[in-house]
């Protein structure tokens, strides 16, 4: 069987592929490296260099292959950037998100699985439930909740078949450390390796439930196939909730660094945000639990044999209006 993930050469890509590789099935792979590396995706996967937004060149990849599930990871995942960036994150997190999905109905594809993100709730009653109202408060939750209406029309319509997933804060092996917008994990341990302070946006009591990409990614694979998982929408993540300071304090207790938290003025995001996940253990069973020392232990093994990234600014910042000044630089 031939299946195509999207985004697969990025972090939570890689780390799919890998998994829907280990089930024996044909992996074919579409990024445009904008964030992933193509050391990332195993050799046993065929690779297609190419963005989502190409209509040609997602129109080839369905015409000269059977694609039977698509797995739709690409996107740009930057909730607090996606204020300044809104063209940006809509042509490629919508219109790049239905280019893929015009080809998969073109070509009769069993189901598209989707990788959405808890923005869409925005600020909610928590723990956040795949029952509750979608309020998303940035673009980029926008744009993700614009995708989860459209795949249910669409099969309304034409029938493809769609699984929802609602990922959170994940982190772990091939975790991008050159961005410094996204992926918190990822930017404190760069800044140790830099030995350089671990920043922090506001008081740093804003709480999460970072999750260790191992204890997720079967679930992921298993749901482009499962019977229990068509046309349904799932929270997928850790249970616990930690601080951003706790998560500080972990990572200088892993690494050893003997740095100082600097605390930067708080930005706009939601405070809070942690989910339900009886939904998913229903189908797919209780997934595992990593400790948050033992996953940042794990990412910081690895980290340490990348070695230090540059951070650079983004290319393309549309607004400026209220953009915290160490995005600026």
């Amino acid at each position: 069987m031939q299946v195509l993930v999207t985004g697969g050469a990025g972090f939570l890509g890689s780390h799919l592929v890998r998994a829907l590789l280990a089930r024996e099935l044909e992996v074919i792979v579409l990024d445009d490296l904008s964030g992933g590396l193509r050391e990332n995706v195993p050799r046993d996967a065929r690779f297609v260099e190419g963005s989502i937004c190409d209509e040609g060149l997602v129109a080839r990849v369905f015409c000269e292959n059977k694609i039977e599930v698509v797995f739709h990871l690409a996107a740009y995942a930057a909730e607090g950037l996606s204020h300044f960036i809104r063209r940006y994150n809509y042509t490629n997190n919508v219109v790049g998100s239905v280019t893929v999905l015009n080809e998969a109905i073109r070509h009769h594809v069993k189901r598209f699985v989707f990788t959405s993100s808890i923005a869409v709730y925005g600020t909610g009653d928590l723990p956040l439930m795949e029952s509750h109202v979608p309020h998303p408060e940035d673009p980029y939750g926008i744009a993700k909740l614009a995708v989860e209406l459209d795949l249910a029309a669409a099969h309304h319509q034409f029938g493809i078949e769609y699984t929802i997933l609602r990922p959170h804060n994940l982190y772990g092996p091939y975790q991008s450390m050159r961005d410094r917008y996204r992926n918190v994990v990822g930017i404190f341990l760069n800044q140790v390796m830099k030995e350089k302070p671990l920043t922090i946006f506001g008081d740093g009591t804003q709480s999460r439930a970072f999750t260790y990409v191992g204890d997720v990614i079967d679930a992921m694979a298993e749901s482009g196939f499962r019977d229990e998982a068509r046309n349904q929408i799932f929270n997928i993540g850790g249970d616990a909730a930690f601080t951003v300071q706790k998560l500080a304090e972990t990572v200088l207790s892993v690494t050893g660094a003997r740095i100082d938290v600097q605390h930067l003025a708080a930005r706009n995001e939601v405070t809070h945000a942690y989910c339900d996940h009886r939904k998913l253990a229903h189908v797919f069973g209780a997934s595992r639990q990593t400790s948050l020392e033992e996953g940042v232990r794990k990412t910081w093994d690895w980290a340490k044999k990348v070695g230090p990234s540059t951070t650079p600014s983004f290319a393309a910042i549309e607004l400026e209006n209220g953009m915290p000044p160490s995005w600026r630089d």
